[in-house]
């Protein structure tokens, strides 16, 4: 049987007075609700720079976890997320129409995960990222829709030059300026003992994959890890609000699947 624990922690930082950064969760009530629907978390950082982060980061996570928890029963989670994301981009676009916030631009950036059995399956937009920890390494599952990750691609700038870049911050894909966005989404197998990190970049920017999955693997109290790793970025810089949520997998739920649905494997 599936079974995960989690903790989240945020913080303004040091320099800002607000916090654009929102995060959010589905926990199913019951063994059956967690394999007809699973898990849901999503960490959204509202784009600074912009009227109301805020108001994006949070609209954002209020559709996506909503969503998810009024879906179809058994839906497959690697299409159910991209449009999941696709109704909050809208929701996002729609809110900066509306006549209270008419003149004002707002957008997001939104990283989403949902596990179910032995998978997850992560989908995200912008520069917010989900690490996947497996005995004490971390590895990046999403790649941050940038400028500078755009060059690094083509070969035209190097990871160092990427790390250095004034134009490391500045977006080629986020919620809300557009009518549509295309999210990028990715399966991952799970293992007891593996660790799924969400977070914005005030966390990533600052922390090496090495030290994030240091912290991480200990094994103590997830509610403190997860404040542990947001409290050493802070201390770090500090200059941009942080947030992570750490989730921890006890035991999975090994299926296979046919034409789409899943079916227990003998034991």
């Amino acid at each position: 049987m599936l079974d995960v624990v989690f903790g989240q922690a945020s913080d303004f930082g040091k320099v800002r007075t607000n916090n654009e950064d929102a995060m959010g969760s589905f926990i199913p009530t019951s063994r059956q609700q967690a394999r007809s629907h699973g898990f849901l978390f999503a960490v959204a950082d509202g784009v600074g720079g912009m009227d109301l982060g805020e108001v994006a980061s949070a609209k954002a996570i209020e559709v996506i976890t909503e969503g998810f928890a009024k879906a179809q029963a058994g839906t497959m989670l690697i299409s159910l997320l991209p449009r999941l994301i696709q109704h909050a981009n809208a929701a996002v676009h729609d809110c900066a129409l509306a006549q209270e916030y008419r003149g004002k631009k707002m957008a997001t950036t939104l990283v989403a995960c949902a596990i179910r059995y032995d998978q997850a399956i992560v989908s995200h937009v912008g520069d917010s990222r989900c690490y996947h920890v497996r005995n004490g390494h971390a590895k990046a599952v999403t790649q941050d829709h940038t400028w500078v990750n755009e060059q690094r691609k083509m070969g035209l700038i190097s990871a160092s030059e990427m790390a250095e870049s004034a134009s490391r911050h500045v977006l080629i894909r986020s919620l809300g300026p557009e009518m549509f966005v295309a999210p990028d989404t990715t399966a991952v197998t799970l293992l007891a003992g593996d660790v799924l990190v969400l977070c914005s970049d005030g966390l990533h920017n600052e922390m090496s994959d090495e030290a994030i999955a240091e912290i991480v693997s200990q094994n103590t109290n997830i509610d403190e890890v997860a404040r542990e790793l947001v409290a050493r970025a802070v201390e770090i810089d500090g200059g941009d609000n942080t947030t992570a949520q750490v989730i921890r997998v006890r035991s999975v739920e090994q299926v296979g699947m046919y034409r789409g649905r899943p079916y227990r494997l003998p034991s």
